[in-house]
């Protein structure tokens, strides 16, 4: 999915109009009715929460950011300061993941290092529809205009950079740079995932980024064909502000923090928020995190994205990730009482 920056209107703590809806309710519940609530590393999810806790500025949030800061006992703070809420919308759970992606790099081109990441032209910031992948990847539009942030070893992890929206390019001496999204080209995606399901390539329950890499790979010329099938095109921009040793910026415009950060839909769960994880499947997760991000594909009060890390192990976790499951929202004592649902609405 493209992440963005999220206006800073989002920073506001605030339920917008859906979360408002008949069909949707929040249940208050104890802290004891979390499954393992008690077995958490509390200190690391209040320490992720105080990441981006500055920024809100409702004056409920900003009392109890203030109180964090002067960090006390993470698990009692959360106890007493919060009441556990249940927001349902009528879909189930959906748990995923989602990953910074590393590739190799370089500052210039070289027989390697032969596929440019692009900033974003001009000309295309209001133009709707600009040129499609294929135009961009196979013509001149973009050559000799100096919009070349680095030049990457792989066309198929670029193509997936682009999906990712941000990552991180390390050079051939080591050293790391970040990059985030800039803008597209005005074209709807096209899951190319979806499209060899269409085929008839692969089942749906077979494909994952990474079998689609592996295919893509083997089937050079087919490959390329299937990746230009994808109209959408992202362009790039330097992220010198963050040091490469931290998490990519989320849509609170701060670092995100492996395994603590989840994507929400900012219109039922606000961003900011701590909420508790009981994720199902083959590896499950019971862990206080907190909404520090969005994505164009995390819609729903039970839907969230968890944020993996960053390189090749994270993303191979994040591919394998999509399970059910329950997500508790966090919010302050008395809001959490009064958006209660009442019995029989």
């Amino acid at each position: 999915m493209i992440r963005t920056l999220i206006a800073a209107s989002l920073f506001v703590i605030s339920t917008s109009f859906a979360a408002f809806s008949n069909d949707v309710t929040h249940t208050v519940v104890d802290f004891q009715d979390l499954e393992d609530w008690d077995k958490d590393d509390h200190e690391k999810a209040l320490d992720a929460f105080l990441v981006t806790c500055p920024d809100l500025n409702d004056p409920d949030w900003s009392a109890l950011c203030a109180l964090a800061q002067q960090k006390p006992d993470a698990k009692g703070f959360f106890e007493l300061f919060f009441r556990p809420v249940i927001i349902e919308d009528g879909d189930p759970a959906l748990f995923t993941g989602y990953f910074e992606p590393e590739l190799s790099g370089s500052l210039s081109p070289s027989a390697r290092y032969r596929y440019p990441l692009y900033r974003q032209p001009p000309e295309s910031v209001n133009a709707g529809l600009w040129y499609p992948r294929r135009v961009i990847e196979t013509s001149n539009v973009m050559t000799g205009r100096g919009l070349e942030i680095a030049w990457v070893d792989d066309p198929v992890e670029l193509f997936f950079l682009q999906i990712q929206g941000s990552g991180r390019v390390k050079l051939p001496s080591g050293r790391m740079i970040r990059v985030g999204y800039q803008g597209a080209n005005g074209h709807e995606y096209r899951s190319i995932g979806a499209e060899l399901v269409r085929r008839g390539v692969f089942e749906a329950h077979q494909v994952s980024a990474q079998v689609i890499k592996n295919w893509v790979r083997r089937n050079p010329v087919a490959g390329q064909e299937l990746l230009w099938s994808n109209p959408s095109y992202v362009f790039f921009r330097r992220v010198d502000s963050v040091p490469a040793e931290r998490g990519p910026l989320g849509a609170m415009n701060r670092s995100v923090t492996t395994g603590r950060t989840i994507a929400v839909d900012p219109a039922f769960v606000p961003l900011g928020a701590p909420v508790w994880i009981e994720k199902e499947g083959a590896n499950p997760i019971r862990r206080l995190m907190v909404a520090q991000d969005t994505g164009s594909a995390i819609k729903g009060a039970q839907r969230a994205d968890v944020f993996m890390g960053t390189g090749d192990t994270a993303g191979r976790e994040a591919g394998r990730l999509r399970d059910p499951g329950r997500m508790v929202t966090l919010l302050p004592i008395q809001r959490a009482y009064a958006m209660e649902t009442e019995p029989g609405l």
